[in-house]
């Protein structure tokens, strides 16, 4: 299972571990995933999805699952994200009509 943010796109970064006396050594920043149950309003579905916090903070600025998605780009949402999105365009669309 990649360490990988299902809304976002964030991942592992690279970086140094910087010693005293300015010895480097390579370290990975891995992104703080929580294993969270998102409601959607438009399906009234319960979804399981791996976000970081930073990404729960902003569902709660936005209003929920459902803004946050269809302002998603799809390059960086994950499979299971982006059918989500599909799901919730044809259920807007088919109100809409």
């Amino acid at each position: 299972m990649s360490r990988r943010c299902e809304l976002t796109g964030v991942g592992p970064m690279v970086g140094h571990n910087v010693s005293h006396s300015n010895i480097k050594t390579k370290r990975r920043f891995m992104p703080n995933l929580a294993a969270v149950k998102l409601q959607s309003d438009a399906l009234g579905q319960t979804f399981s999805l791996r976000v970081t916090n930073a990404a729960l903070r902003t569902l709660d600025f936005k209003g929920g699952l459902d803004p946050v998605l269809l302002k998603a780009r799809d390059e960086v949402l994950s499979v299971k994200a982006l059918r989500i999105k599909r799901q919730l365009k044809a259920k807007l669309a088919e109100q809409a009509a």
